[in-house]
């Protein structure tokens, strides 16, 4: 198995792999095609698992910010994650989930938030982020599934406000 960036020619693999993984609705597919062309996107944030020269999963991770009044902070939401229903429960994820957080940690950001499941994401160090001073407005979601990952800590910038995702998720 192979983990990798993205490329132009797994954007049809990745589209039919999000439809499959999302039980055959396509709502994830183009989320995934509108972060593409906007300036949120951050080509070497998607990130693909190739097998047999078959994309099998898929974690884009993209910019949104954390504005509390004048301050706005640059931060990266991990939205949407899908593995192959053949290969789920295997540990697939979770490898895209630690390469997502790497490459986000280099390319010098400070915080990953997501909505996601409250047992999945805290086994790879997720907590809860209104706990932590951050709020979430745009999506109405119980406290235990808005988490963030803290990538540089210790060293990080003490922010807190409300994220605000961009518009390519919405409409």
């Amino acid at each position: 198995m192979e983990i990798r960036t993205e490329e132009v020619n797994d954007f049809a693999d990745v589209f039919q792999l999000n439809y499959l993984a999302f039980d055959n609705r396509e709502n994830e597919s183009k989320l995934v095609e509108k972060i593409r062309v906007s300036e949120s996107f951050v080509p070497e944030l998607s990130i693909v698992a190739k097998e047999n020269d078959q994309v099998i999963g898929h974690a884009l991770f993209s910019k949104a910010q954390v504005v509390d009044g004048e301050n706005k902070h640059d931060v990266i939401v991990l939205a949407p994650i899908a593995v192959l229903p053949s290969q789920q429960k295997k540990g697939l994820g979770g490898l895209l989930i630690q390469e997502g957080l790497k490459r986000s940690a280099e390319l010098g950001y400070d915080y990953v938030f997501l909505i996601g499941h409250p047992t999945y994401y805290p086994k790879f160090g997720f907590k809860p982020a209104r706990s932590l001073g951050f709020e979430l407005k745009q999506f109405d979601v119980p406290d235990e599934v808005f988490m963030v990952y803290e990538l540089a800590q210790g060293n990080r910038k003490k922010v807190q406000g409300e994220l605000i995702y961009p518009e390519s998720f919405f409409g």
